[in-house]
C-alpha cells in the first residue's frame, strides 16, 4: 500500500521559513522523481518542485524558484522542501507526488499559513 505522509507545516510570518518532509512507504523510493506540490481555497493546483530519482536533478516553478529547495534521503524514503522567504501567497496545503512533475497522488498534506 502506497504512503505519503506529508508533516512540518505550520503558521509562519512572512519572510519566514519552515522545512517540510514528505515520509513515503509502500513503493520503490528510489526508483521514482518526486514531486511538491500546492493547493489554496479557490486557486488551481500548483506544482511547485520536482526532483529525480538520484537526487541530482531538481526543477522548479518560477514562484519559487530562488526560495524554496527541494531535497531527499533515499535512504529514509524521505523528500523534503525547504521553504524561504515565505510570503503571505505561499499558504496552502502542500502535497507531495511520486513522478517527475506530477500531483497523482493526493495525500492529506500539511497546511502552510503565512501570516502576521
Amino acid at each position: 500500500q502506497v504512503q505519503l505522509v506529508e508533516s512540518g507545516g505550520g503558521l509562519v510570518q512572512p519572510g519566514g521559513s519552515l522545512n517540510l518532509s514528505c515520509t513515503t512507504s509502500g513503493f520503490t523510493f528510489t526508483m521514482r522523481a518526486m514531486t511538491w506540490y500546492r493547493q489554496a481555497p479557490g486557486k488551481p493546483r500548483e506544482l511547485l518542485a520536482t526532483i529525480n530519482a538520484g537526487g541530482h536533478n531538481a526543477n522548479y516553478s518560477a514562484s519559487v524558484k530562488g526560495r524554496f529547495t527541494i531535497s531527499r534521503d533515499n535512504d529514509k524514503k524521505t523528500v523534503y522542501l525547504q521553504m524561504n522567504r515565505l510570503k503571505p501567497d505561499d499558504t496552502a496545503v502542500y502535497r507531495c507526488s511520486r513522478g517527475w512533475w506530477a500531483a497523482s497522488d493526493p495525500g492529506q498534506g500539511t497546511q502552510v499559513t503565512v501570516s502576521s
